[in-house]
């Protein structure tokens, strides 16, 4: 299933908006489809089977910058691994997802880095760690402080949620995509670095041909 609001529908060729590739992961059950439809049409859903893997696209606003998102919500059930190299080989950032009322959810969320580096080599991915279901914080397994170390682990911004109240849905999304840029941004300063030491390589060499030349 694919859902997509009106205004990318209608605006995304025309605005020519940066498409940021976005997965969710996180186990079974911990409300990743439940934070994205929030994000996406501001709707609680009633009911939604955990082994549908959707596609959701939208365009909003994040810094007074246009940004096209297109979100990857991932199953959570292990018969679907198999196709985790693929998400995790096409995605551009990553939300990872548990539940503050599963300790069993926190414990695969603190594996999925791990995952990710198997398939991309590299830990220097952007990422956002959410744990959700604050309002259920009567069966809380999990403690903030938990949350906060995992984070200050994954070097990534930290996110408690609601998706039923649709608390701090939004900071996490936009986070994740402020991370995407900052990354870009800093591969730009360090692109223009490399050039700038290519230039002067090149001088050098042609100013030691020229002398070279001068002395035969």
């Amino acid at each position: 299933m694919e859902l997509e609001n009106e205004i990318s529908s209608s605006n995304n060729s025309s605005a020519g908006s940066r498409e940021y590739k976005v997965v969710m992961l996180g186990a079974g059950g911990v409300g990743k489809s439940a934070m994205t439809m929030q994000f996406i049409s501001h709707r609680f859903p009633d009911y939604h089977d955990p082994t549908i893997e959707d596609a959701y696209k939208t365009q909003v606003r994040i810094d007074d910058e246009p940004a096209y998102l297109d979100i990857l919500d991932t199953a959570g059930q292990a018969e679907f691994t198999a196709m985790r190299d693929q998400y995790m080989r096409g995605g551009e950032g990553f939300i990872i997802c548990y539940s503050i009322t599963d300790r069993q959810s926190f414990q695969e969320a603190a594996e999925f880095k791990e995952l990710i580096y198997c398939v991309r080599h590299t830990y220097d991915i952007p990422l956002v760690l959410v744990g959700n279901k604050t309002d259920l914080e009567e069966f809380r397994q999990v403690s903030t402080e938990e949350g906060m170390n995992l984070a200050r682990e994954y070097s990534c911004s930290f996110f408690e949620t609601s998706a039923a109240l649709r608390f701090y849905i939004d900071d996490v999304f936009h986070g994740l995509v402020r991370e995407i840029r900052r990354k870009e941004s800093s591969l730009t300063v360090a692109e223009k670095k490399m050039k700038r030491k290519d230039s002067l390589w090149r001088k050098l060499k042609g100013s030691l041909r020229k002398k070279k030349e001068s002395t035969t």
